[in-house]
């Protein structure tokens, strides 16, 4: 029977698809199972892993040879160090040889890596040091001043680490069940709060498959990229561990992300499949071209938050083809999806697509029952007996596409009316004037709630441009829905991972009303 990796169509998709042929992608089985193998060992030597984008050095190339005898030198490291398996190893990197080395390395010694954002600063590495007790740290040169601030063994994951492994065995043998545990994994959130660290074992690289033939749409053959961090989900089990598993040459971003650097290394990598956050297309958008760019691109996806229509029409015509959404979170998966790549169904602008295969989805009211066609609820996945709310409001159309319509705090009620955050910042992104825009609710007397918008724009004319942009929506909304507070800002403030932090807005402005009372 052909392997699901031959498939292409979404009715194979439905038909095809078993968990049982997921295990077949793999050499591992239920018992014995380790993910660097999987992504490194079993693939040709010879062939491209890894291709690197720095933010102003030149690009770097790493073979799966370099990789699988790299992290066999670091899990003989690790031991040499008296490291056991279930260690927790955290590993503070940008991608580079270094990163891939550690990460994999710690994993084939039965370790447990614990990738973390770069940009953290003392407060958030300390916390996440304090929450997964780990036993070694990996620090990223630029950050080796934090070393002073952990009571835990440090290294400078640079140069001088690598020569030192130069000194151990490149050949080592995995010996971990799949049951083991693997990874921890934060999901993003602010420096003051701690969000959960996620637990992965080492079967997630079968389960992670799922999205990764249904959601980015990779198989053989494809040059893939994702440029967001390998801290976060997405760039660390979308753009590195699923593609690597089928010994896919995958590309990364490494530095402070420039979108006309990214564009450069989509032509420079040949790129055929990219897969990146909404604010990386916003980004690219945005950016006034220099000429005509030469894409290889045949698959596009996006994850992280709604990408507006504007930007989505943009990529169509940069890119020729539909930008296609990727929808869950880091607890419960991808569950929904646009299915790149696949002949059908087709994509329909501002929909988050279709469940994956295996996955039931449902959206319910208040009460948990289910809701009519187009009425707007709680996304909710059947999951162990039980429906698992994932926190965020959708809908459902005749033809059985989802959309989102933000997280299920973002919901603004004002005088009976309900609203939603999503769909008026998509309205407001439509104007020329706005580069960027969030959305909250407010307290207001008489009405409850009101809409008020943050707008970063070049405009000069702020007043104008006020009234401009409330008449605007009102016509293309309704009368009542359109943002009643217009404050221009410099920035929004976002999340590490990259993600509009309307949580953050929503404290500010709590303080500002405090402040009025």
């Amino acid at each position: 029977m052909p392997r699901l990796t031959e498939y292409t169509k979404y009715d194979d998709a439905q038909k095809y698809f078993s968990k049982e042929a997921l295990w077949q992608l793999f050499d591992g089985n239920k018992n014995e199972l380790n993910i660097s193998y999987e992504c490194l060992d079993r693939h040709p030597r010879i062939n491209t892993a890894v291709r690197i984008c720095y933010e102003k050095n030149p690009s770097r190339s790493i073979s799966f040879g370099e990789l699988i005898d790299n992290s066999n030198r670091f899990a003989n490291w690790l031991l040499h160090k008296g490291k056991q398996k279930g260690d927790r190893i955290a590993i503070m990197l940008d991608p580079s040889i270094e990163f891939y080395t550690a990460l994999f390395g710690t994993m084939k010694a039965g370790c447990v890596a614990v990738p973390l954002f770069t940009a953290f600063g003392p407060d958030g590495l300390m916390a996440r040091l304090k929450d997964c007790q780990p036993s070694l740290l990996i620090l990223a040169p630029e950050k080796s001043a934090l070393s002073s601030a952990v009571k835990i063994e440090t290294v400078i994951g640079d140069r001088a680490l690598m020569e030192e492994l130069d000194d151990f065995d490149d050949e080592f043998i995995s010996n971990t069940h799949s049951s083991d545990m693997a990874m921890y994994q934060y999901t993003s959130g602010t420096s003051r709060e701690l969000p959960e660290a996620v637990k992965h074992r080492h079967r997630a690289i079968v389960t992670v498959m799922i999205a990764a033939l249904y959601a980015t749409g990779v198989r053989p053959g494809d040059k893939y990229m994702c440029p967001s961090s390998p801290a976060w989900g997405h760039g660390l089990w979308h753009g590195t561990l699923a593609p690597l598993a089928l010994g896919i040459e995958i590309a990364t971003y490494s530095g402070k992300f420039d979108p006309d650097r990214l564009l450069g290394a989509l032509e420079e990598f040949e790129t055929t499949n990219l897969s990146a956050a909404a604010t990386h297309y916003r980004m690219m958008r945005n950016l006034q071209e220099s000429g005509p760019r030469n894409f290889k691109i045949n698959k596009l996806s996006f994850t992280g938050e709604p990408l507006d229509t504007e930007t989505a029409i943009w990529a169509k015509k940069q890119f020729g083809h539909d930008v296609c959404s990727i929808y869950g979170s880091t607890e419960v998966g991808v569950i929904i999806a646009n299915y790149p790549g696949a002949e059908a169904p087709p994509v329909k602008l501002g929909s988050l697509g279709k469940p994956l295969p295996g996955c039931k989805i449902d959206i319910q009211d208040a009460n948990g029952l289910s809701c009519s066609v187009g009425a707007i609820g709680e996304i909710k996945l059947f999951k162990n007996g039980t429906w698992f709310p994932v926190k965020d409001l959708g809908s459902f159309d005749k033809d059985g596409y989802y959309f989102h319509h933000g997280r299920a705090d973002d919901v603004i009620i004002s005088a009976g009316w309900t609203m939603s955050a999503v769909e008026i910042e998509d309205v407001l992104l439509k104007h020329q004037a706005v580069e960027e825009v969030a959305v909250i609710g407010v307290p207001e007397q008489e009405r409850g709630q009101i809409v008020k918008a943050f707008v970063i724009t070049k405009s000069d004319e702020k007043n104008a441009l006020s009234k401009e942009l409330q008449i605007f929506t009102r016509e293309r909304l309704s009368l009542h829905e359109y943002p009643r507070i217009i404050e221009f800002v410099e920035t929004l403030p976002k999340t590490p991972a990259g993600k509009v932090n309307r949580k953050a807005l929503r404290e500010s402005a709590s303080k500002d009303n405090e402040r009025d009372l």
